[in-house]
């Protein structure tokens, strides 16, 4: 199938174009490590990255238990920003009241620093998930709503116009039309909430709790043990690159039809 195939290849040069990022962090690490060994900076100041590895193998199930916690905060709260922003940006580009009414509320409401309403939510819900949660959607949630306004706002008229003399109905407008155009823009929302999904979950640790990535990151600088801050800060960049990805991922897989995603599948049978 023609759509398959263009599918397959956006996916291979996605996996190139990242194989070569992949090979600039291996060279950076490499030159990190040597600047510092000829240097003779302290590792307390700049640990280089085979101490940085050694001392968190020596530590991985602490780690690990607590990017696991992490973890769940991100999924979490990016999913039920998704699961609410989606339908209401639907809700906010069909109905003149909702853009009216709505939309501004949204637009005070992601001006109110975050970091101010953290303590709040631990008053309210307590030390639990439930705040670590609530934080994450609310950081997810304007970027992916914007964009699915923006995308559900920008199909054309003049085919809107042309498809309604063909008799089609209203859902058939909205599964042909609005939604493969508004697409790209949901998915740039999506990546944009994705990436501010961890810093997120770890500002919402840094306000009160007593696991997760961000506890451990707190306690391990009380302690001035620089080469687990730096593994804990990487370990927390692995996880928000993996949702990103896999929103891209997704991305590629879901519209192979959009400009960006051919231009890419192009460039993988170069």
């Amino acid at each position: 199938m023609p759509g398959e195939q263009g599918a397959a290849r956006s996916f291979v040069a996605w996996v190139r174009t990242r194989g070569a990022a992949l090979l600039i962090f291996v060279a950076l690490f490499v030159v990190w490590e040597v600047a510092v060994r000829v240097t003779g900076i302290k590792e307390y100041l700049l640990p280089p990255p085979s101490t940085i590895w050694t001392e968190f193998w020596k530590r991985h199930d602490t780690v690990a238990l607590g990017a696991w916690v992490t973890t769940q905060e991100i999924l979490a709260g990016y999913a039920l920003a998704v699961v609410v922003s989606v339908p209401l940006a639907l809700a906010v580009a069909y109905s003149r009241f909702m853009e009216e009414a709505v939309y501004p509320v949204i637009v005070f409401l992601q001006i109110i620093p975050k970091i101010a309403i953290a303590p709040l939510f631990i008053i309210w819900f307590g030390f639990g998930f439930t705040p670590k949660l609530l934080l994450v959607f609310l950081l997810s949630f304007f970027p992916i709503v914007v964009s699915s306004i923006a995308g559900f706002k920008s199909a054309d008229a003049d085919i809107m116009d042309f498809a309604r003399t063909t008799g089609a109905s209203g859902w058939t407008l909205f599964r042909k039309i609005r939604l493969p155009q508004a697409l790209p823009h949901i998915f740039t929302g999506l990546k944009v909430g994705a990436a501010l999904a961890a810093t997120a979950a770890v500002v919402a640790e840094f306000v009160a709790s007593d696991r997760g990535l961000g506890y451990l990151l707190l306690q391990y600088n009380g302690q001035l043990d620089t080469p687990m801050v730096f593994a804990t800060i990487v370990i927390l960049s692995l996880i928000g690159l993996v949702v990103y990805y896999a929103v891209e991922v997704v991305e590629r897989l879901a519209i192979p039809w959009h400009v960006s995603q051919q231009a890419t599948a192009k460039d993988a049978t170069l």
